[in-house]
């Protein structure tokens, strides 16, 4: 068996008395999309923190490439981060700069790259997801939905990462664009031969870009495997969680 690009073991991670993450066990391979799904408040974005050194588990350890770096610091943590790249829910643009320095953004703050340089692969990103270098000097006001998610995208493989995260990559957009952009998604790993992780309640979004699916409810894993299987996973919480049955073992929480 191949290194784990990323592995969680036991992860937990609590908020005072609300329990987030209660032992994850999760495995990441090389080259592989892996897509968690969940409802809103499962601890998908906890667990994608967590593997980012943003947030420190409470218990477990996370490797990459066999490393543990559960609780690295400082230059450590700062290597190791320059091997992810990062799709953020809503894109998450800086307002105040144009879009080619959104894009360039980790290159000059995070590697050092001088601006000259950092706008030209920015350029070359930007045309990778579709969009021309009229682009470049735009604010991201001046951009759709749509547009904005392509902006994310190059920035997330602007310093040509070995992970990529993609944190709901198609909230907020209408079915169609969502469909481009899981087609860009697919289209650009391919092209960079990167392993993913991507956590999304948007089931159209995690068949089509997925190798394999997990579901993440109550703090635990309940359920993974190849794309193929989840129509016949024999789970009752992932069968009314993929059909968005109201009915079934998972009980909205409502406030009367």
């Amino acid at each position: 068996m191949t290194q784990p690009k990323v592995e969680l073991r036991g992860v937990k991670k609590s908020f005072g008395s609300k329990v987030v993450l209660d032992g994850i066990d999760l495995v990441l391979g090389s080259g592989e999309s892996l897509v968690v799904i969940g409802g809103s408040g499962t601890g998908k974005s906890v667990m994608i923190k967590c593997v980012l050194g943003i947030l420190r588990p409470d218990a477990g350890q996370i490797f990459v490439d066999g490393e543990e770096v559960t609780r690295v610091r400082g230059r450590a943590r700062d290597h190791m981060l320059k091997q992810f790249g990062m799709l953020f829910q809503g894109a998450a643009l800086f307002d105040s700069l144009p879009v080619w320095e959104n894009v360039a953004f980790g290159l000059i703050q995070g590697h050092g790259v001088k601006r000259k340089q950092a706008r030209e692969i920015a350029i070359e990103k930007l045309a990778k997801v579709g969009l021309s270098s009229d682009v470049a000097m735009l604010s991201p006001a001046e951009l759709s939905g749509g547009m904005q998610k392509r902006v994310g995208l190059a920035r997330a493989i602007a310093a040509d990462p070995k992970v990529i995260f993609f944190d709901e990559p198609t909230t907020g957009l209408d079915p169609i664009m969502a469909d481009v952009i899981n087609d860009l998604i697919i289209s650009t790993v391919e092209d960079l031969g990167v392993s993913t992780l991507s956590i999304t309640h948007d089931m159209a979004s995690a068949r089509k870009i997925s190798d394999r699916i997990a579901m993440l409810y109550r703090g635990k894993i309940i359920w993974q495997g190849a794309t193929e299987q989840i129509d016949h996973s024999g789970n009752p919480y992932v069968e009314q969680f993929i059909h968005g049955r109201a009915e079934g073992p998972i009980q909205m929480e409502l406030r009367r």
